[in-house]
């Protein structure tokens, strides 16, 4: 069982020890299975995403989040559910409404003032929900925007985005992108020290695929706190299966090459989980 602002504990209490807490993403159920399993492996707390691309895959939002739900619940772990990325404030509505976490709020397509207001509002609705909120100043990864080379958030931007919305955590821009498929990106790890230092809530690493195990170490030694990692995990599950199908090209049942992207996102998982603890 989660409590309200569940995450919200659980970032606080990382931040202030410099510990990382895994944020991993939920493509198709198996995906839950395996990180679950990793994190109890690990024996340690684990934060599963469903994005808004998800939802759309899967046709909506409950029939992903409900079953994330019940293998987070059957955890001996503490893991969390979050939607990740959400534009749609319907889906906001939707999520609160089956209880997730936590909401990651994507405003970064509106203008400052704009997304500045429909973060404030959202904001307020999650918490009388119970539900943590994150956000992003700008636009994080793989589309360019405040992730093209050389762009970074600024320390006081940031302070001030978080003063005018209430957000229990913010994405900054630090080196990242999205879908990056090597490990070969680099964090200014001088502007995660002054952003820890100006913003007062846990900061959020999105991108993280791209980084090598000792490029995320130095990002949460640094001060970044939820480390989302995505295509990295998609990357091992898809090569396990390719695998299997090389070896096994008369294999018809889904089960029997799908549990080895499973069984290989979990021991990844782990692994993950507790370098990003160290």
């Amino acid at each position: 069982m989660t409590t309200a602002l569940a995450l919200t504990g659980l970032l606080d209490s990382a931040r202030t020890a410099r510990r990382g807490v895994g944020a991993f993403n939920v493509v198709l159920l198996e995906h839950a299975e395996a990180i679950v399993t990793g994190a109890e492996r690990a024996g340690l707390p684990v934060v599963l995403q469903v994005s808004e691309n998800c939802i759309r895959y899967h046709g909506g939002l409950a029939p992903i989040v409900t079953a994330t739900q019940v293998v987070a619940r059957a955890a001996d772990v503490e893991v969390l559910v979050h939607l990740d990325h959400i534009e749609d404030t319907a889906l906001v509505h939707a999520g609160i409404d089956l209880g997730v976490d936590s909401i990651m709020y994507d405003g970064s397509h509106l203008d400052y003032d704009a997304n500045v207001a429909a973060t404030r509002a959202l904001a307020d609705r999650c918490h009388a929900a119970g539900i943590a909120i994150e956000a992003e100043l700008g636009e994080v990864g793989g589309k360019d925007g405040v992730h093209a080379p050389g762009v970074r958030t600024d320390p006081s931007d940031a302070a001030a985005f978080v003063a005018a919305t209430g957000v229990d955590a913010l994405a900054v821009a630090v080196g990242t992108s999205h879908a990056m498929q090597t490990r070969e990106a680099s964090v200014d790890r001088d502007l995660v020290e002054r952003l820890r230092a100006s913003v007062p809530v846990p900061l959020v690493l999105h991108g993280s695929s791209g980084l090598s195990d000792d490029e995320l170490r130095g990002a949460v030694r640094a001060g970044m706190t939820k480390i989302n990692i995505s295509t990295h995990l998609n990357g091992l599950f898809t090569r396990a299966l390719r695998d299997v199908l090389d070896e096994r090209p008369d294999l018809v049942d889904p089960r029997r090459y799908v549990a080895a992207g499973r069984d290989a996102v979990a021991a990844e998982t782990a692994r993950l989980l507790t370098l990003l603890a160290g």
